[in-house]
């Protein structure tokens, strides 16, 4: 077994897509019945679909679920997003761990793997 893609389930996929492409770096690979939006970063692929999305945590640690992504350079990564208009929410305990939320309130955590 492995992993095939990732689900988020969000209110408005067309809407969201801007923040994954624009922000994030994303890659748009297909849009499906003008409500399904496939995504890719490296070699991962993730599946924007519309969904309720109800569970709102206030803090990284209250989610239910937290999407890693890895860079080789924290600050110049932070630095880049914030350029392209991300506001970090904080820290997961560490100041080598930033989290984030995306606009639908879904968790992620940027981190250099090797400083974690």
């Amino acid at each position: 077994m492995k992993f095939g893609h990732i689900e988020i389930f969000v209110k408005d996929p067309l809407k969201i897509k801007e923040f994954y492409e624009k922000i994030l770096g994303f890659e748009i690979v297909a849009v499906q019945q003008e409500k399904f939006v496939w995504m890719k970063l490296g070699e991962n692929e993730i599946l924007l679909r519309p969904g309720k999305n109800n569970l709102k945590a206030k803090e990284y640690e209250d989610s239910n679920t937290g999407f890693v992504l890895y860079t080789s350079d924290l600050v110049k990564t932070k630095n880049e997003l914030a350029g392209r208009g991300l506001e970090f929410r904080g820290t997961d305990g560490s100041e080598n761990c930033l989290t984030f939320t995306d606009p639908e309130g879904n968790w992620f955590q940027l981190v250099n793997p090797e400083h974690s």
